[in-house]
């Protein structure tokens, strides 16, 4: 047995309980960020009475907030304070983040407040716990990647648990309980997290050192976490002001899509010759799985909305009663979804790999479009012919045809640019990615607008029919995206092979 093998089995238990400790604080973070996400829109109409188009800004602009802050985050955990500290001051903030937005039934000025905190502390936690799981099984591929398998299985699970548990909560005994029940959940991760952190040490010796960079001195300590303190406050100040005028938001994101798009000129320019093939596969795919964002906003938003106020929430079997689900507990039949179905793709990726006949991501991002259209096509009809309430087995075949699009187009984000991004700027280029999904997120809010419901307008008997155009208006969208992946293939396979000639 060589030296390597025999270290790695040595290693084996105690990379188990490191990661044991990242899974748990993950599950329970994931948990509370998703349950107040399947409260939050349901909060906003029924106890604030926002009225529709200012909850579709608001859900956009949050996420906006939620898929481009993790970009700070990872310059923080990996150049400043180190990945532990940031992901445990990420962890803090959420759980403080819950228990004031729980506050905000009584004491509505601390409602943007929240959300903004919420939004900049998971940009310190989302990037740090990956990077984490990357650091224990670092050298070792293929438990690196059946870690990442159980870890996503992690988000999966907790996001699955809290859109059931949150709603019912939110019905039976407030809001106020269940965003409360969101911060104790996570509280219990970060107490775990304290008392089993020394399960980590063996693998963050080099990290220690460097989290220690800036505390030689208890002087330079204080002016790094001073510094930090008040970007951290500064920035949280700017996250509420856009959240209270969605005016300025639009303006910072689309300086935000200025910005992405000299950084790519940048980039492109500065490279090789034989990189910038591999540079222009990132970028148009990259734009192309954005894309799906605005669709998956939907969830959030018009989705939850139409199945408050048009979808039966009685599962029937002929004429009996299966179970029931509220509005806000539709939302989990994504991740479940989810967990069916990423199995069964990572068969079949498997299989192409041994047979040698993979298939070109184009080719999958087009499959994905194609389920997006079905799911969207499916609730467009149901909406358009509905007399009454709408069968909730509608839902539940528009969000696994939702699912898998989601699998083939934004599952697919990461491992773009890990293949044909240049290996000096895959890291920035992975940040890119996630500030594409901000950009498409913050879309789906004002697309969402689109079915945003006049109050005291609508009778209840229409108000399915009230979202057809909406979910047409999708599948249009859906069928031109399709279109705009098969002009752009003839490109991309050329493209595709002056990438792999160059990486001979």
């Amino acid at each position: 047995m060589s030296n390597e093998v025999a270290r790695s089995l040595s290693f084996l238990p105690a990379r188990r309980r490191a990661f044991s400790v990242v899974f748990a604080i993950e599950l329970w973070e994931r948990s509370g960020y998703y349950g107040m996400q399947a409260v939050l829109t349901l909060f906003m109409v029924e106890h604030l009475h926002m009225c529709d188009s200012d909850v579709n800004d608001m859900q956009g602009a949050l996420g906006w907030l939620i898929y481009a802050l993790p970009v700070l985050g990872g310059v923080i955990g990996d150049r400043l304070l180190g990945i532990r500290p940031t992901l445990v001051c990420g962890a803090i903030g959420l759980t403080i983040g819950y228990f004031t937005l729980a506050l905000s039934l009584t004491m509505p000025i601390v409602f943007l407040p929240s959300l903004a905190l919420i939004a900049l502390a998971n940009g310190l936690f989302k990037p740090n716990a990956g990077a984490l799981v990357r650091q224990i099984y670092a050298g070792d591929g293929a438990a690196l990647d059946a870690a990442f398998t159980l870890y996503y299985m992690s988000v999966n699970v907790g996001s699955t648990f809290s859109m059931l548990l949150m709603p019912w909560l939110q019905q039976r005994f407030g809001p106020m309980i269940a965003f409360m029940v969101c911060g104790f959940g996570l509280l219990i991760g970060v107490i775990y997290y304290k008392f089993r952190s020394y399960w980590l040490d063996n693998f963050f010796s080099e990290y220690r050192l460097k989290e220690s960079v800036g505390f030689e001195s208890p002087e330079n300590g204080k002016r790094l976490w001073g510094g930090l303190g008040l970007g951290f406050l500064v920035t949280w100040g700017a996250a509420t002001t856009a959240l209270r005028h969605i005016a300025l938001m639009h303006f910072v994101v689309v300086l935000a899509i200025i910005g992405l798009l000299l950084l790519w000129y940048v980039i492109y320019r500065r490279a090789a010759v034989y990189e910038r093939a591999g540079l222009l596969l990132s970028y148009i795919l990259s734009l192309q799985t954005m894309a799906y964002l605005v669709f998956y906003q939907q969830q959030q938003s018009s989705l939850t909305l139409f199945a408050l106020r048009a979808v039966s929430g009685a599962y029937k079997l002929g004429r009996w009663t299966l179970f029931s689900m509220s509005a806000g507990q539709f939302q989990a039949l994504n991740p479940i979804w989810i967990m069916v179905l990423s199995p069964l793709l990572a068969w079949l990726y498997q299989r192409e790999a041994r047979t040698g006949r993979e298939i070109m991501f184009p080719l999958k991002i087009l499959g994905g479009y194609v389920c997006v259209g079905l799911a969207c096509l499916l609730l467009w009809q149901a909406s358009s012919r509905a007399s009454g309430l709408i069968s909730p087995w509608v839902m539940v075949a528009s969000y696994g045809a939702m699912s898998l699009g989601e699998l083939l187009t934004m599952g697919l984000g990461l491992a773009i640019i890990a293949r044909y991004a240049p290996m000096r700027v895959s890291a920035l280029l992975m940040g890119s990615m996630y500030f594409l999904w901000s950009v498409g997120m913050y879309g789906g809010g004002m697309v969402a607008n689109l079915a945003a419901m006049p109050v005291n307008e609508i009778h209840e008997a229409h108000q399915a029919f009230f979202y057809a155009p909406l979910f047409r208006n999708l599948f249009l969208s859906a069928g031109a995206l399709c279109i705009v992946v098969l002009v752009f293939l003839p490109l991309i396979k050329r493209l595709d092979v002056q990438h792999r000639a160059s990486v001979r």
